[in-house]
């Protein structure tokens, strides 16, 4: 210490027997303030001075690439394709399923890819480029590092994560809303209500799943019951597929006009969307497929457009 270095065991001896303990004190201070610079804090003791926000230290170095990044388990080639039947258990449940907020991207296969239940976990199926020769885009809901997360075709409330590769992504500006109470759906582009319509929704026991889904794509009206107007086929599936009739087992909820008007609001479908010949007519015109759908209970308020 610096006090040892000015003062000998032997003066310090001298010292204290002619000048007492005071001097020593004073002696004591004087080199307090050398050590520290200035004078000697009053009031509340000292501590760690934070100039950032609060919040958890990092104390380890930076993860290597290696680790940041959970490795894509290899895919056995007899896994299935997810195709327009009911996709592979074993995904995990969509986190956001009620999440209002818009999916802004869309991801599209270039080639056939693994589609795992988690980052770094398990191959539980593949994804072509297209479904039944309908070019396959499906909305990004969620990034890790390495990995993306999309909603699942031929399910409900699913996602499957997808390691970097083999696909492309598009931006996506519009989002379907379907309220179940009011029967109303809206249709949002770049996140503002451009337009409603009152709707017929699916009947107890075939109700229409709540959810986030998606457009999966369109096709021709099979019937004339449709009022001749083209479907979109939704990505999602009757939540009890066996409750439908026969001659509809196996087919997604879609979203379609009908030859009248006559049971708009009402519950009578065997779980898809009907609209207004117009209108639906609109929609095919404008929304692309991999346009992201929710169909709630009711909104916390109604859209403007309402």
């Amino acid at each position: 210490m610096l006090f040892d270095r000015l003062i000998s065991r032997w003066t310090l001896g001298w010292l204290l027997a002619a000048l007492g303990v005071p001097l020593l004190l004073l002696a004591a201070l004087l080199v307090g303030r050398t050590l520290t610079g200035g004078p000697t804090p009053t009031g509340a003791a000292a501590g760690p001075v934070v100039t950032g926000p609060a919040g958890p230290v990092a104390t380890d170095a930076a993860p290597t690439p290696a680790e940041s990044v959970p490795a894509a388990a290899p895919a056995p080639d007899d896994l299935p394709v997810v195709d327009y039947e009911p996709a592979p258990r074993g995904f995990p449940t969509d986190p956001g399923s009620g999440d209002l907020r818009p999916l802004t991207e869309g991801l599209a296969p270039t080639r056939q890819i693994a589609a795992y239940d988690a980052p770094g976990g398990r191959p539980l199926a593949f994804l072509a480029p297209t479904i039944r020769d309908v070019k396959l885009t499906m909305p990004v809901v969620d990034h890790r590092v390495g990995w993306t997360a999309v909603l699942l075709p031929s399910a409900n409330r699913r996602i499957a994560w997808l390691p970097a590769g083999g696909w492309t992504t598009v931006a996506l500006r519009d989002q379907i809303v379907v309220e179940r109470r009011p029967h109303r759906l809206t249709w949002y582009r770049d996140g503002r209500a451009v337009k409603s319509w009152e709707v017929s929704l699916g009947r107890p026991g075939q109700f229409t799943p709540l959810g986030r889904t998606f457009v999966l794509g369109r096709t021709p009206p099979p019937q004339a019951v449709y009022g001749g107007v083209d479907i979109f086929a939704l990505g999602a599936i009757p939540d009890d597929p066996g409750a439908v009739p026969a001659g509809l087992r196996g087919a997604h909820i879609g979203l379609h006009s009908w030859h009248n008007d006559d049971t708009l609001g009402q519950n009578v479908t065997n779980g898809c969307i009907r609209l207004t010949r117009s209108g639906q007519r609109q929609l095919l015109g404008e929304v692309p497929a991999g346009t992201g759908v929710v169909v709630v209970d009711e909104l916390p308020a109604p859209p403007a457009t309402a």
